[in-house]
């Protein structure tokens, strides 16, 4: 605890936060916690595989990540979905929040009333900004995944009451998380796309959809939202593999387009936030965190970035990345990635303090 406290506070510093913020902070936070009180009422999530939590296991779709070795070393050494060996980064950050348990799977859910009380997870591996990302797959797309939340919404005030369900959703933190499939899992290896739409085309595309989807948001009452930035996706290992041309370095290309659309999410993001009322819009940078443990593991406590822990480390996911893959690593904390586009949950636990970090304002 005493080493996350000091991260979080050079974090803070380094935002420019002054030393008596930082300390009723930290004070603030701790006392919440120790008192078994979250610091926000409830916790929703929307997006892709790094934030998917189960949902996918309920779709017809060889996107999934419920079987062993997932979920290895997770409560129980249970595959829940998750695409990681133990627990994701919203994980560790619905913890530090306060929270005893995690945002469900929405899909999971068999009575929807008062397990909904605490948040809920709508995330489907394989989904994106861009609906046809989602139909490659049969993932989800950010729309219906907007339309359990509206479902949920009526699910709270049946549950709670109107004037609750309303404080819980206005109060609430929401995450989002997506764009990475629209690129790996689509632009990049679909001539229908790239062929016809340049980089930048597709990146505006993308940010338009973005847009419609906070707005969206916004106009379901959320008012405390996070975003997560594009990683350097050409340093997850899979992406060197398909991309890196038999390198074993970060594909440079791949990572200029992840910079260049970051770039323009935080443009449209101060846009947005400008232009909606009583909206706190957050960007996480998760391209920095991530490219620093890929770049210097050793530094931060790993012995491997370029392969993941499971199977050869260079191509397996999902149904590649199974019990009977050859050479899956015995001790995952180790490496950087879990599987071959996933951060294993010793990564996640230091993403994970970034994004508290750089998200201060939305719990302050």
């Amino acid at each position: 605890m005493n080493k996350k406290k000091a991260f979080a506070e050079g974090e803070l510093k380094s935002m420019g936060y002054s030393r008596p913020f930082l300390a009723s902070f930290l004070l603030a936070l701790l006392l919440n916690v120790t008192n078994g009180q979250p610091l926000v009422p409830a916790l929703f999530i929307f997006g892709d595989s790094v934030v998917d939590v189960g949902n996918n296991n309920h779709r017809f779709t060889v996107i999934k990540a419920n079987f062993p070795p997932y979920g290895r070393d997770f409560e129980n050494h249970y595959p829940t979905g998750r695409f990681c060996n133990g627990k994701l980064a919203t994980d560790f950050t619905a913890e530090v929040l306060g929270f005893t348990s995690y945002p469900p799977a929405y899909l999971n859910l068999n009575t929807k009333g008062n397990n909904l009380l605490n948040g809920a997870n709508f995330a489907s591996a394989a989904s994106g900004y861009y609906e046809p990302t989602a139909k490659l797959y049969n993932a989800i797309p950010l729309r219906q995944q907007l339309e359990y939340y509206k479902e949920c919404q009526n699910k709270l005030v049946e549950a709670a009451g109107q004037s609750s369900a309303s404080s819980i959703i206005s109060d609430a933190i929401y995450l989002v998380s997506a764009g990475t499939s629209d690129f790996i899992q689509n632009y990049y290896i679909n001539p229908l796309l790239n062929k016809f739409y340049t980089i930048d085309q597709f990146s505006d595309t993308l940010l338009r959809f973005y847009s419609d989807f906070i707005q969206s948001l916004h106009a379901l009452g959320a008012r405390r939202i996070g975003v997560t930035s594009l990683p350097p996706i050409g340093c997850l290992p899979g992406a060197i593999t398909l991309f890196g041309f038999n390198s074993n370095e970060c594909v440079a290309s791949l990572n200029s387009d992840a910079i260049t659309f970051n770039e323009k999410l935080n443009t449209t993001s101060r846009n947005l936030q400008n232009m909606l009322p009583g909206l706190n819009l957050v960007v996480f940078d998760i391209y920095q965190p991530l490219y620093d443990l890929v770049t210097e593991p050793s530094e931060n406590g790993f012995f491997e970035a370029r392969k993941a822990c499971c199977g050869t480390g260079l191509i397996e996911t999902s149904i590649l990345c199974n019990r009977k893959s050859i050479g899956t690593c015995a001790n995952s904390s180790e490496y950087v990635f879990w599987d071959s586009f996933h951060p294993s949950e010793a990564a996640n636990r230091l993403l994970a303090d970034s994004l508290v970090a750089a998200g201060i304002s939305l719990i302050s």
